[in-house]
């Protein structure tokens, strides 16, 4: 039966995992902590795919004070060998007594490791904090199920629904501290994708800028021509991430191999009859190469494609409190509802102030 102090403890595990967002793929966020006698004795997190997994660090932080404690772990113990040795048998080896988990573990092929801990005496108990642990790992999830990658939109309008103020041209809409938040979103995420008008109206660096300096997520650029130029902000910088151009199969050989050079990896997709690029390819690609969550920032083409194609997860829209006209970009091209037809919907929707902007976020609801 679980108590306050199961969730409390719980919580603290959550902390541990959100410090590997964006950096596990394709595994999950998992954390863990350990507590003996009402302290806590050992915590630790999954930092990335092939490393020890959470319960492996927080054992290792806790050592002999294991023996007779809880370990709160945020995603069941895996019960299988992978990269690493199962964490169902290491828990057993190092005399814990209790297990309180988090979510279970949905792939068949890991789960298990609760009835294997129950089995072996253990006092096991499943779901507390579930929700919040399930949140941590959307993207992991849908992978895991799907194998393409969690689409989360992200914009920044005014009241009136324009993502910039005249159309054809670029320019910040929200305030500094949205600016902040979409470089946290970028740092928990695996992959950042625009289209080629915004590519070439903003010329951005696509990179996040935090105080501690985070981490860049892989670039994706939609460019079904090649029009982007080998000059390009973001062909330009330092950064450890790879900047990536998905164009048609007919796109310029000479102009791949100008941006290639300048250190581009180029991708080819087929396209659809309209001639643009096949969305559902895009994601394929990405799984395929372990990318469990991709930020789409746009612009208006971009975010109408794929809700078109009913492909985005989670919406973040950033709005400031001011109009800006007819004359701007609207947030969304080329997707509209029939007059009978069922609109985008969300749904676990928050609001969050953030200076004079407010941000609203929610699930997409999937309609049958």
């Amino acid at each position: 039966m679980k108590s306050d102090d199961d969730i409390k403890y719980m919580q603290l595990a959550v902390d541990q995992a959100k410090r590997g967002q964006g950096r596990t793929s394709p595994n999950p966020c998992v954390g863990a902590v350990i507590v003996r006698d009402g302290v806590v004795a050992g915590h630790g997190y999954h930092r990335r795919a092939g490393t020890p997994h959470a319960e492996i660090n927080a054992i290792t932080d806790a050592g002999e004070s294991c023996a007779g404690a809880t370990i709160y772990v945020t995603l069941e113990p895996c019960n299988h060998t992978g990269r690493t040795p199962p964490c169902s048998r290491a828990v057993l080896a190092a005399g814990l007594k209790r297990v309180v988990i988090g979510m279970a573990d949905p792939n068949p092929v890991a789960g298990g490791g609760a009835d294997f801990l129950r089995a072996q005496g253990l006092d096991v108990i499943l779901g507390v904090l579930e929700d919040e642990c399930t949140r941590l790992n959307y993207p992991f999830l849908k992978y895991s199920s799907t194998g393409l990658p969690w689409v989360a939109m992200k914009a920044g309008m005014s009241l009136d629904g324009m993502i910039s103020r005249r159309r054809g041209h670029g320019g910040a809409i929200t305030g500094p501290e949205s600016k902040q938040r979409v470089h946290e979103l970028r740092d928990r995420m695996d992959a950042i994708l625009i289209g080629i008008g915004t590519a070439l109206i903003d010329d951005p660096s696509l990179t996040t800028r935090l105080p501690d300096g985070g981490r860049d997520p892989l670039r994706v650029i939609l460019d079904n021509r090649l029009q982007l130029s080998p000059e390009a902000a973001m062909l330009q910088q330092e950064s450890r991430a790879a900047t990536w151009i998905i164009c048609g199969l007919l796109a310029s050989g000479e102009r791949q191999e100008q941006l290639e050079r300048a250190g581009a990896v180029i991708h080819r997709i087929e396209t659809d009859p309209e001639g643009r690029l096949e969305l559902p390819q895009v994601l394929q690609l990405m799984g395929r190469s372990d990318i469990t969550s991709v930020l789409v920032e746009g612009g208006a083409t971009i975010h109408g494609s794929f809700l078109r194609a009913n492909l985005v997860d989670q919406v973040f829209l950033f709005t400031a409190p001011y109009f800006v006209g007819d004359k701007g970009t609207p947030l969304v091209d080329g997707y509209s509802v029939a007059e009978q037809g069922t609109p985008v919907t969300l749904t676990e929707i928050s609001t969050e102030q953030l200076g004079h902007d407010l941000l609203v976020q929610g699930l997409v609801s999937r309609q049958s």
